[in-house]
Order: structure tokens, then sequence, then C-alpha cells
């Protein structure tokens, strides 16, 4: 049985995501954005070792939740889930960043940094990520007018590069990406036309399966099955723009890991 850190799993795919793995007998490390958001589902993340807090917004939060997590037995797998989108541009973060491209993007860049490096690593994507804009000059909206669906989908290249980045540089670890489809959440709206029941399916089965598909890097999934993903993200020119653009922004570097 694995051990497995799921971010955002109060709601939505994420909550599925968390049932399902304790449901199959795994050690969760559930996350919340606040503890009474925490408190209002704890009943239905029965089983999970424990709710981590932090807003993911905030570079000191996310932080110490990657300290939180290094305090704990080390994760086989972290599933990257927490994602938002947003009508309006907010940058009414502590730290004055543009909150979507916060929690989307650098959030995890963070985590990815800072948390011991587990066997494998999930980082739910969206399908909006190929009509992403590869622009790191601009990362906050201050001098483009705000468009919500193309800042979401910015955002979405922006993790999905980081992924790419980290599957190059950390041959060690299972490093992949995939995307739930859009499915009816609080987040994408709740008429929308996927399958929530089949949205959890695969990051479980990344985190968890030994099938010899998943024991590879450098992948994109959607329903279980290899996807295209937007060439940019495998640019390491670009992905290299976007982590120095992130350490510069963070004050964190993305360590470089050697094999052999």
């Amino acid at each position: 049985m694995a051990r497995i850190f799921v971010t955002g799993s109060t709601d939505g795919v994420g909550l599925a995501t968390a049932r399902a793995l304790v449901a199959d007998g795994h050690t969760v490390l559930a996350h919340a954005r606040t503890a009474q958001r925490a408190d209002e589902v704890r009943d239905q993340l029965s089983g999970v070792e424990s709710i981590l807090i932090a807003d993911l917004a905030s570079r000191s939060e996310t932080i110490e939740l990657a300290q939180r997590v290094n305090a704990r037995e080390r994760c086989d797998a972290v599933i990257h889930n927490a994602g938002i989108g947003s009508d309006e541009r907010r940058t009414d973060t502590v730290d004055g960043r543009e909150h979507v491209v916060a929690i989307n993007a650098i959030a995890p860049y963070i985590l990815t940094a800072l948390i011991t490096a587990p066997q494998r690593l999930i980082y739910v994507t969206s399908g909006q990520h190929l009509n992403g804009t590869p622009n790191v000059d601009d990362i906050d909206w201050v001098d483009r007018e705000w468009n919500p669906l193309q800042a979401y989908a910015d955002s979405k290249l922006l993790e999905s590069t980081v992924a790419y980045a980290v599957a190059r540089l950390w041959p060690d670890v299972i490093t992949n990406t995939m995307e739930p489809g859009w499915v009816p959440t609080k987040m994408a709206n709740y008429d929308a036309p996927d399958d929530l029941a089949l949205a959890h399916v695969t990051q479980g089965w990344l985190a968890t399966s030994n099938d010899p598909e998943v024991l590879r890097s450098g992948g994109y999934y959607y329903h279980q099955r290899l996807q295209p993903a937007n060439p940019i993200v495998a640019d390491i020119e670009f992905q290299e723009s976007v982590l120095s653009t992130f350490a510069a922004l963070t004050g964190i570097d993305l360590p470089r890991h050697e094999v052999g």
C-alpha cells in the first residue's frame, strides 16, 4: 500500500481521489485551504491520516505545508490536484500574486521543490493548457486585460511545463500529468458534461498502479489514455525560463537530481 499526499482534497475531484485511495487501503494525507473547510468535510474524509491546512495562494503557508509533509513519513506519491478558476483578477493574496497562477502553478512548484521527492509525482492539469500562452513576462496579468479563460489556460500551461521539467531533471521520480475532464464541480460548473465518477480514476492509477504504462515519466493522460500535450511543455528553453521565473518569484530553486 502507498502513502499519498493529495492537495485540494476537500472538494470535487480531489475529495473523490482521497476517498477512493483510502477505500483501496492506502494512507492518505489530505489538504484543506482553511481549518473551517477541513471541519466541514472531516466526515467525508474519514480514514485519512490527517488533513493539513494551508492557503496555497500564500508562499509562506505553502512552504510550511511542505515542511509539515516532510515531518511525517516520506510519501510514495504526491498528487498536485488543487486548482482554481476565477472570473476576476485578484492580487489580494499575501504576496500580491495573481491568485489563479499562484495556486495553479506557483504552489505546485514550491511543493515540488521542498517536499522530499516521492517515487511518483502527478500534476492535475487541464485540456485548456493546450490553449495556454507561453509567456512568463506578465504572469500576474498586470499589462494584459484580464481574460478568465486565458488566465486559467496559461496557469495550467505553466504547471504542465513545471511537470515536464521535473520529468526531465528528476529521472529517479516517475512524473506525469493528467486531466480529469470538464466535470460537474464547483470550480468547473455543475452542468459540465464529463463524468465526475471517472474524473479521479486516472490520478489514483498514476499514483499506485504497477501497470507498465504508468511506470514511466513525461506522459499526459486523460481517462488512463496517453494524449498529446502542448508541445511547448517539452521545450527545454521554455522549461528553464519558467523555472528561473518561479525561482526568482519565490526565492526557491528546484533541486536538480543526479542519478547513478
